[in-house]
């Protein structure tokens, strides 16, 4: 590839000096300093003439392999096929965008270098002047415009499509960015629901303010490594920043949101391929879905990436009964539960201390008797 560009850079450096070298001619011709035989110029003229007419085709055809190449050499960098339903269909919409587009250039280009070539000057042909075509501009005028309305219409019925209200049975998870991390807030094991949250209550152990006046907060949970999601299934992201402005970006899903300090944005998804599945179709035992940050945040900003685990529902259901709740990991929380649900919540604290020390004290007691009366 460096040889191309030092041979390119070569080739455009002695055109360059071509060009100057012509342009001063033409220069001393106009100040009358050599003073040129008309047809020894107008053969100068026509020789160069069909040199740069010569040009424009070589350019046109090199052009054209070079983009090829191009193209070809690049797909190796191409993300594989989606791994979601909405994610092919924006891939299909890119490709036949791309694919128009392209075909555009191309003839429009051809054309171009075609018509500078084939219409050169040459002696006693004589341009012919069109002041008005109706018929061509109506041609290049509606046809252009009936395919851009197509390509709108049909995006806007995918983005519609894909910005719809997610289903009733989705899966929900928040996923919140802060410099340099992202946190990720599960619904628990015995319901689907988010526990509310307020903003005054973070502190070291409770990033997200879990608010534990809130019974469908009790098994919660969270994780800064990795989201487990089941494949097959309705996934609601509900995104939000606690610091500055982030941006959600799942690439094998073509999920991208963003992620804006006091106003939570959302995203709805179906993965249908698990990260094992991924991992035989790419033959790359190595492979992993990531989430990361496209909003550059500061310093850290590229740290900001996890893992995403799609695996089978029995998987799923496995490790997230193996997680557990922020309230049992920290049970001091406690204290923020109203009276009437400290019932409903004692199945997810550990078991009160106190009594294990009562018994622990009894049995030292009792032992204590015994000792004392088998000396007396």
């Amino acid at each position: 590839m460096v040889y191309i560009v030092g041979l390119l850079s070569l080739v455009f450096l002695v055109l360059t000096i071509l060009v100057i070298a012509r342009l001063s001619k033409v220069l001393r011709g106009v100040n009358g300093a050599t003073p040129a035989v008309e047809d020894t110029g107008s053969r100068v003229d026509l020789f160069s003439n069909r040199i740069n007419g010569a040009m424009f085709i070589v350019f046109l055809v090199t052009g054209i392999i070079g983009i090829v190449w191009s193209f070809l050499h690049a797909q190796q960098y191409f993300l594989p096929e989606a791994s979601s339903p909405h994610g092919r269909r924006v891939d299909g919409l890119f490709w036949l965008s791309m694919a128009i587009v392209t075909a555009a250039f191309v003839i429009t280009n051809a054309l171009l270098f075609y018509f500078a070539w084939k219409y050169q000057y040459r002696e006693g042909k004589r341009a012919t002047y069109y002041p008005e075509n109706h018929k061509l501009e109506l041609i290049w005028t509606v046809i252009p415009a009936v395919v851009m309305a197509l390509l709108v219409f049909t995006g806007w019925r995918a983005w519609r499509d894909i910005m719809s209200e997610a289903p009733a049975d989705s899966m929900m998870y928040e996923i919140v960015g802060k410099q340099f991390n992202w946190i990720i807030h599960y619904p628990g094991a015995d319901d689907n629901k988010l526990g509310a949250f307020n903003y005054k209550l973070i502190d070291n152990n409770n990033e997200l303010g879990l608010d534990f006046s809130d019974a469908a907060t009790f098994d919660d949970f969270t994780s800064t490594t990795e989201l487990h999601i089941p494949v097959n299934k309705p996934i609601l992201l509900k995104i939000r920043a606690r610091d500055v402005l982030h941006s959600v970006f799942i690439p094998h899903m073509r999920v991208k949101m963003d992620a804006v300090p006091g106003m939570p944005t959302r995203f709805w998804f179906v993965a249908d391929k698990t990260t094992d599945e991924m991992r035989n179709l790419l033959n790359n035992q190595d492979f992993t879905y990531e989430i990361a940050c496209t909003e550059v945040c500061g310093r850290g900003h590229f740290s900001m990436r996890i893992r995403l685990i799609v695996e089978d529902e029995d998987s799923y259901n496995k490790w997230v009964s193996e997680q557990k709740p922020l309230l049992t990991t920290f049970p001091e929380y406690a204290s923020r539960i109203p009276d009437n649900l400290k019932g409903k919540a004692a199945k997810y604290l550990p078991e009160a201390a106190p009594a294990e020390n009562t018994t622990a004290a009894t049995m030292v007691e009792g032992g204590g008797a015994a000792a004392s009366a088998s000396l007396h």
